[in-house]
């Protein structure tokens, strides 16, 4: 049976493969989309989630704009990685909806609410909008059956030293998930910077005769210039789909359990994750399950037969 999700996001060159990713691929059920500040404001984040379902030809699924702004302090943005638009790049088709009158968190409670089943929510931007939700109804959260974000880092950072930009752009948003009860599961950049759309990868997309594949390989030449010119990668790691692959073939990420906790008020460290990986503090039980070793090829494989799919529809 398909996994049910929502996807909580900002797109995002990345955020965006990984809704055309969880679209393409039968393993999951997207029910709903949320938005968030984060790559760009909330407002550009959703105009784009609507183009990218509209591009992979869904139009069933609800999007619905959430927080511009952090649970505490001023919002961080990541124009600077994606552009103006927060998807510069190629032109985007014209929505072919709208997106719903209702915020982020009411959709979000409506849907696990309404579910046969436990949701699982997975989040590729800055964790407002749960972390508000399983804030203000902590009731609701055995219906979330595990959270799964891209965040953090078992190393360094890339928006600070430190500090991934997710993690960074809300940390007690991420606190209060990490210290819900959820089942949580980390996907930082660690994991993510082993995703690298190499130039044989963007030339598989080049390559599909479509739409579909044509604008993700524009989308990297895009972000893969941010990355060459901010952070000397000869490559763009491509990392949102990662959260998107563990749940369509398990096999793709090997996890570690670890205790994890995000720094909130560290003058240098703010937003850092601190990931135990070896117990150094014995008292603090495992909270999450933390990413760590990616088969590149099986990734890239899945993402895609998921783009090349839809591209055939």
């Amino acid at each position: 049976m398909p996994v049910p999700i929502v996807i909580d996001c900002d797109p995002g060159h990345d955020d965006a493969v990984a809704l055309l990713l969880a679209a393409g691929s039968p393993e999951v059920d997207l029910l709903a989309v949320t938005t968030c500040f984060g790559n760009c404001a909330v407002e550009d984040a959703t105009r784009n989630a609507v183009q990218v379902l509209t591009l992979a030809g869904v139009t069933d699924v609800p999007v619905a704009q959430g927080a511009a702004a952090p649970l505490a302090g001023q919002p961080a943005l990541g124009n600077y990685v994606h552009g103006a638009s927060g998807l510069d790049g190629p032109p985007m088709p014209a929505p072919a909806f709208d997106p719903v009158a209702e915020d982020a968190v009411t959709l979000l409670a409506r849907t696990l609410r309404e579910s046969d089943e436990p949701v699982t929510l997975v989040v590729t931007g800055p964790m407002t909008n749960v972390g508000r939700l399983l804030r203000d109804q902590p009731d609701i959260a055995p219906s979330v059956r595990e959270v799964i974000f891209m965040g953090g880092s078992t190393e360094r950072g890339n928006h600070t030293p430190t500090a991934e930009f997710n993690a960074f752009a809300d940390p007690e948003a991420l606190d209060v998930v990490l210290t819900s009860g959820v089942p949580v599961r980390m996907v930082g950049l660690n994991l993510t910077h082993q995703a690298l759309a190499t130039p044989e990868v963007v030339q598989r997309m080049a390559a599909m005769e479509h739409r579909v594949g044509q604008t993700c390989a524009a989308w990297m030449g895009f972000f893969g210039g941010s990355y060459q010119r901010i952070w000397e990668f000869e490559a763009p790691p491509v990392h949102d789909p990662c959260t998107v692959a563990a749940l369509v073939d398990p096999a793709t990420i090997q996890w570690r359990e670890a205790f994890v906790a995000v720094e909130l008020t560290g003058t240098w460290t703010r937003g850092t994750t601190v990931v135990d990986l070896y117990r150094r503090y014995p008292d603090r039980t495992p909270n999450a399950r933390v990413a760590m070793t990616l088969d590149a090829g099986r990734y890239w494989d899945l993402v895609l037969r998921a783009l090349d799919r839809l591209g055939r529809r």
